[in-house]
């Protein structure tokens, strides 16, 4: 996600976010912002970095961004909704997409008719968060919300909320009619569960789960990535909330997470998190 303001494109963070080398294609980015103008330049440079995709945030609930009324902000005024929309799509050759939530609250759902909007500016898809920008992440998924904007539209709509595993995702394609769903939250520390989700919907049948000895090696790989590109420094740092996510679902994770909180060097993030995982390893042999 990169802010549409052009003030904070020189920042370290942003100037990685705009590093494409590498990735797997498509590749996607989301821009924030309320001003048309500018989310039709942030598109341009985005496009012109090698973004394939741009998808416009107004989903955001983060008081930060909706204090400068952009993200789910922006569900509050449909006019400049349709303004933006427009501009972005005109800006840019690549698809366009759409990120929203129901509404602002309860009170204010309208969702179908930011749909309707979006069909309308040329958005090629949207995908649609279940909850009002009030909700936050807590409270039921309004998974009716998302099936009425599904009816109100030919785009593509993608179902997002809560999905949190292979049967909860068919049982959300089901209830929605959604063409996809989005996963956020539930991939922290199993990114494995695209593929657990591909493969229920495919065959009706789950994966066996994968072992600490294949974690550990996905931990690996992804430890380098981040070392590599954030650098021994920040790398480390950022690595933490990984293996915390990573390390959750074990009684020894609390153990682990102190000891590899303390570390400063990537050597040793590296060591103590292949100990962890061989050791879980380890103690799976001996309960077999």
């Amino acid at each position: 996600m990169i802010s549409a303001n052009p003030l904070l494109w020189n920042s370290n963070r942003t100037r990685l976010r705009l590093d494409h080398a590498g990735e797997p294609e498509p590749r996607g980015v989301q821009i924030l912002g309320a001003d048309p103008r500018a989310m039709a330049e942030a598109a341009r440079l985005n496009v012109e970095q090698g973004a394939q995709i741009i998808d416009i945030n107004m989903g955001c609930p983060a008081r930060k961004v909706c204090g400068t009324l952009a993200g789910a902000a922006l569900l509050r005024d449909e006019a400049l909704v349709g303004c933006i929309l427009e501009a972005v799509v005109g800006a840019v050759a690549v698809p366009v997409t759409l990120k929203i939530r129901t509404g602002w609250d309860l009170n204010h759902r309208n969702g179908v008719a930011i749909a309707r909007i979006a069909e309308g500016a040329g958005i090629r898809a949207l995908t649609v968060h279940g909850r009002t920008r009030a909700c936050g992440y807590s409270g039921p998924v309004d998974y009716a919300s998302i099936r009425a904007i599904r009816q109100a539209v030919s785009i593509p709509v993608i179902a997002n909320g809560d999905i949190d595993g292979p049967e909860k995702a068919r049982w959300v394609l089901e209830q929605t009619g959604a063409d996809a769903v989005m996963i956020g939250r539930a991939a922290r520390g199993q990114p494995w569960i695209f593929r657990e989700i591909a493969h229920l919907l495919a065959t009706g049948e789950r994966l066996p789960p994968p072992t600490p000895i294949e974690i550990g090696g996905w931990v690996a790989e992804h430890l380098d990535s981040l070392h590599t590109f954030y650098g021994p420094t920040a790398g480390v740092r950022i690595a933490r909330k990984h293996l915390a996510w990573y390390s959750q679902p074990w009684r020894e994770g609390v153990a682990f997470r102190a000891r590899v909180n303390a570390v400063e060097q990537a050597r040793e993030q590296h060591r103590l998190a292949r100990a962890f995982f061989e050791r879980l390893a380890h103690e799976e042999r001996l309960a077999a």
